[in-house]
């Protein structure tokens, strides 16, 4: 599976992101800011305190946690099926 190995706080509620295949690229989640757990990042600091945890979320503290994948996929423009072949059909079968 491809994790996030790096990622950096930007200005606006951005971060780039740098993957394990070397994929890297800038993911923009000012539509998250302010609303439930995200309004932590109300506190700048909060959100520069961003940082990859040991099993490949992106985390700031024990509290807010963005998936990896989803993150994987904004930044390369992939979809669902470039990750993980026939995972639509599986959810559409169930």
């Amino acid at each position: 599976m491809t994790r996030p190995i790096e990622v950096k706080p930007r200005n606006g509620f951005t971060l780039w992101l740098r993957f394990s295949d070397g994929a890297e690229g800038v993911v923009d989640l000012s539509r998250l800011a302010g609303r439930g757990v995200f309004r932590c990042w109300d506190d700048a600091d909060a959100f520069e305190a961003v940082r990859v945890a040991e099993h490949g979320a992106v985390v700031w503290g024990d509290d807010v946690e963005l998936c990896p994948d989803a993150l994987y996929l904004q930044v390369t423009g992939k979809a669902v099926d470039d990750l993980m072949p026939g995972a639509a059909h599986r959810v559409h079968d169930a």
